[in-house]
């Protein structure tokens, strides 16, 4: 059978990209070597970490009885709480299936190799079969990298697969590396109890935020009780017996301490997933395993694309392969499209208190020659933060003074990630910062913060 698109690969990129080129009437398979669809976005990254998080969250509710609402000696039953991600995990991978049945998708299962431009050899423990096409959508994603000459297990070493599946809570732990993985983490278990500590060789943690939003949570990670050493290195990682594991790390200021733990997380960053799949068939160029493409996500071979987060230079994030997907489909069936724009790409982080981003840092801005302004505005004065309990943090808008030009926005604070979509929104409408600020923003409501914050770059923010 011969197809016009065969997608590598059922993560969010992959699976986006099957059902967009079912809607324009292209026939389509999607090659799948786990049992499930969906990718680790689904199955072991963004979803279940979520849930997880949203447990923490209503955790802390119950355990402040701040509202009114008091309850003697709350218990966390933690099986159930995984029992309950491991529910929206199936759910949602059930309902992949069904819009590849929708969209009229074939799904072929089993472990896909690229034999050159056209032709994909699909593996099962069954026997191979050689599947034609006319072009195809590499989407493979990552997988966790590890320390060297260290292996992962389920029970002390873990990275975010090994994690989720854990059915009791650590008494103490560490985690090794800052990114979302290792915060969001962090500060999921620091909720549930554990001790946590946290390592980061860069000098400050989530080191590609804004520096006042990495200081701003570092802050607060250490006031929640979460240690945090910046500038630090894991030397050795040994596992004790009878259980947990010893950590020795230099510290930022030249001192070896050894920390014990019950487990350590290792959140150091994802490799790209394209070992053995064939791409010595090909033209396709690679650095360090991620695939060169242009801005319709196409190889140096025609008829293979790559997307997602085996794609060289953009970002590791489930709605950056989503919109990659739909610009190497449309490109396939000639049909108009917005390419990826890499300044309006929004990153979210979902601690407590959570991260959203947009563009350039207040640093990235000077440093690019833009005669900067800044308007911040912070969350104690907002009514709906009140009503929410959570007064940390800060809306932060670089813009240039020139022309008033949106160059990038930066928020920490409750409900980042809901937030931030207002600054996406604004610059890729080229929306000017007098447009955001005379805006009629909805009252309560956390997003005033982001009016004022707008309206503080002229210093008229009403409630500061």
């Amino acid at each position: 059978m011969s197809y016009d698109v065969l997608i590598i690969g059922s993560g969010p990129g992959g699976y986006s990209a099957a059902v967009r080129a079912g809607q324009f009437g292209l026939k389509t398979a999607i090659v799948e070597k786990d049992p499930r669809l969906g990718g680790t976005c689904l199955l072991v990254g963004c979803i279940p970490t979520k849930a997880l998080l949203h447990t923490a969250d209503i955790w802390d509710h119950f355990k402040g009885g701040d509202e009114g609402i008091l309850c003697d000696n709350p218990r966390l039953d933690y099986p159930k709480v995984v029992d309950h991600k491991n529910d929206i995990v199936n759910k949602h991978s059930k309902g992949v299936e069904f819009l590849m049945r929708k969209n009229k998708v074939d799904v072929l299962r089993g472990q896909a190799r690229i034999l050159g431009p056209g032709r994909v050899e699909v593996r099962t423990a069954e026997g191979a079969r050689t599947v034609e096409t006319k072009n195809i959508i590499v989407a493979t994603g990552s997988v966790a990298r590890m320390l060297p000459g260290l292996e992962p297990d389920p029970e002390t070493i873990l990275t975010n697969v090994e994690i989720l599946n854990l059915r009791a809570i650590p008494k103490s732990m560490v985690v090794i590396g800052s990114g979302a993985v290792g915060s969001e983490f962090a500060s999921m278990f620091n909720r549930f109890g554990t001790t946590v500590t946290m390592l980061e060789m860069l000098p400050r943690i989530v080191p590609f935020e804004d520096e006042e939003v990495s200081k701003e949570l570092e802050r607060l990670f250490k006031k929640s009780g979460i240690r945090v050493e910046t500038g630090a290195r894991a030397e050795k990682i040994e596992r004790v017996d009878g259980g947990g594991a010893r950590v020795t790390v230099t510290l930022a200021n030249g001192k070896q301490e050894v920390i014990e733990a019950e487990k350590v997380l290792v959140g150091v960053g994802r490799k790209p997933v394209t070992d053995d799949l064939g791409l010595e068939a090909t033209r396709v160029e690679t650095d360090r395993g991620f695939i060169k493409v242009d801005g319709d996500q196409q190889t140096a071979e025609p008829g293979i694309y790559a997307i997602g987060d085996v794609v060289a230079g953009t970002p590791q994030l489930a709605h950056v392969a989503i919109k990659e997907g739909m610009v190497a489909v449309a490109h396939i069936a000639g049909r108009p499209v917005e390419r990826l724009n890499r300044m309006r790409i929004p990153s979210c982080t979902y601690t407590e208190p959570g991260i959203g981003s947009v563009g350039l840092t207040e640093a990235e801005a000077r440093a690019r020659g833009h005669k900067v302004k800044v308007g911040k505005f912070g969350f104690m004065p907002n009514s709906m933060a009140s009503i929410l309990g959570q007064h940390n943090g800060f809306v932060k808008v670089v813009s240039d003074e020139t022309h008033g030009e949106i160059l990038g926005v930066h928020i920490i604070g409750p409900l980042a990630w809901e937030l931030i979509p207002e600054g996406v929104t604004a610059m890729s409408a080229e929306a000017t910062v007098e447009t955001i600020a005379n805006m009629i923003h909805a009252h309560p409501t956390l997003h005033e913060a982001v009016g004022e914050a707008f309206n503080n770059i002229y210093g008229l923010a009403i409630n500061a």
